[in-house]
């Protein structure tokens, strides 16, 4: 046991210095790994779980470090790969640990945790009634994945919410296409989601950008909302594909040389004449901001939505044993301008506050057109627009109100419901009969609609007053046409219906002249 156990000490000894061929280094950390070995293999007042010690002494050395370095047991070892090509079954939110708190960076959309309403700067206080503030982020997760089907229940703790609430999430497969969604809306204007950055990401990306030329596409509004990021490479191979050949995308420097490097665009002729705007919001993390960077600094698209969450810094895995690694942080990587995006998250209750780094506290830089931007508190947009529900709207979805209506409305479970008749129903459904409504290819929430819905809430004895849902009212009617769209015609379909009122997308449609006419200045 004592020799495996001075190799763990020794490994947390040198972590932080990693990689060093410096042999004093080695020989005096193996010296210090040595002695504490011996003290507590002699000394202990029981018997030492092996690798358990060691797991501890490697995690503590990590957590004295930076949020983003971390240990990779055999069980968060599989979850890397899983997230990188596989599957997996959970509740669907990226997590990181922030001083004590797991803080959600985003939910996966269309997932049950967004389902649910979990936004991005929530905090999971417990997990099955354990509180978080001991584990790291990837106990956390292991705790959140499980079974198909399992049912997990999370407190939560919300800025401006009035205390924790309660939620029981059950796992499902979440679904690992980084580009769920590719369509067409009016005008000639692509629609792209890209979820995260894996393996497949920039083959799928092209697929969807062939799909939607093949359908007549003119713009592209390429989707970064909630994309906590992925690996790196992929994230230069998405950006090649907007940007001229020899176009700096991002650039690392690391306190070892050997991870100062700069990464410029390959290829020509793909997509760099197609207006591009691309949309960010608090979840757009590390990979995703490596992409919005680049074509802001280059002046190659627009920039919409709300401050993107300010990940600089790269990780490397290195390799303990055959299912052990280690995340470390070796570099920050720099945008095109030269600016670090990473943000100060020593005081995140600030951050959770205010939503944006104080301007006078980051560094500034300039665009090749000379536009300023600035570094050290993420990717400021363009344009600003602000996503965030009224808090009414808000209850509502994360009770999954809307979610329920929508499909006891295709049921024909309300009274509303039972006078349409739906695409999917049965050819003998009395689409003829007096008093029935046929829905066509679309579905618009008018008045009959919403009365029916406040109908089926007074049946959940939600209580609101009249100002209330007046003021949520076109929200309420943007996510009702997202749920039912979704249970009549496919995720998707929902999705599409969600977009076309989305008020980021829409001012995305109004500054697309704008960006086309950066392709005109070059």
């Amino acid at each position: 046991m004592k020799k495996r156990l001075i190799l763990f000490v020794l490994a947390a000894l040198v972590l932080v210095r990693m990689p060093s061929h410096d042999q004093d280094l080695w020989t005096a950390s193996l010296d210090k790994a040595r002695a504490i070995a011996g003290v507590l293999e002699e000394s202990y007042y029981k018997p030492l779980e092996e690798e358990a010690l060691a797991i501890a002494s490697i995690k503590g050395t990590l957590d004295t470090l930076d949020p983003h370095s971390y240990f990779l047991d055999p069980a968060s070892f599989s979850r890397m790969r899983e997230d990188y090509s596989g599957k997996y079954f959970g509740v669907g939110m990226q997590i990181q640990k922030q001083g004590d708190n797991i803080v959600v960076i985003a939910p996966i959309e269309g997932g049950p945790a967004w389902r649910l309403g979990i936004l991005p700067g929530d905090v999971v206080s417990h997990i099955n009634g354990e509180s978080t503030v001991p584990i790291s982020s990837y106990d956390a997760m292991q705790k959140l994945r499980g079974e198909k089907g399992a049912k997990v229940t999370i407190t939560v703790v919300r800025d401006g919410a009035d205390k924790p609430f309660e939620l029981t999430i059950t796992r499902e497969e979440i679904p690992l296409l980084s580009v769920p969604y590719a369509f067409l809306l009016d005008g000639g204007v692509g629609y792209i989601y890209i979820r995260n950055f894996a393996e497949n990401t920039p083959r799928e990306l092209e697929d969807g950008l062939a799909k939607l030329t093949d359908q007549g596409m003119k713009s592209l509004i390429l989707d970064l909302r909630l994309n906590s990021g992925g690996t790196l490479v992929q994230s230069i191979e998405v950006s090649d594909l907007f940007l001229p050949k020899g176009a700096l995308i991002v650039s690392m420097k690391g306190r070892n040389p050997a991870y100062d490097r700069e990464f410029p665009a390959f290829l020509d002729d793909q997509y760099e004449k197609l207006p591009l705007v691309i949309l960010i919001d608090q979840g757009t993390a590390s990979a995703s901001e490596i992409v919005s960077g680049a074509v802001m600094d280059h002046d190659r698209g627009i920039v919409v939505g709300e401050d993107s969450w300010g990940k600089g810094l790269v990780q490397t895995v290195f390799p303990l044993a055959p299912n052990m690694a280690v995340a470390l942080t070796v570099a920050k990587y720099l945008t095109p301008s030269g600016r670090s995006i990473q943000r100060d998250y020593s005081h995140l209750e600030d951050y959770l506050m205010s939503k944006r780094a104080p301007e006078e506290s980051r560094e500034v830089r300039y665009t090749d057109r000379g536009r300023k931007v600035l570094g050290q508190g993420g990717i400021t947009p363009d344009y600003a627009v602000n996503s965030l529900l009224k808090p009414f709207t808000g209850r509502l979805r994360m009770s999954g109100a809307f979610f329920s209506y929508a499909r006891r409305l295709v049921l024909h479970q309300t009274d509303l419901g039972r006078k349409f008749v739906f695409p999917q129903d049965p050819k003998d459904a009395g689409a003829a009969a007096p008093g029935k409504i046929q829905v066509g290819t679309t579905f618009i929430v008018n008045a009959d609609v919403i009365a029916d819905f406040r109908r089926f809430l007074g049946t959940r004895k939600v209580e609101y007053d009249k100002k209330t849902f007046l003021e949520a009212e076109t929200e309420i009617r943007r996510e009702l046409e997202r749920e039912i769209a979704g249970a009549i015609w496919g995720v998707e379909a929902g999705i599409r219906a969600a977009r076309v009122n989305d008020p980021v997308v829409m001012k995305a449609i109004q500054v697309i002249p704008e960006a086309a006419r950066l392709l005109e200045q070059k």
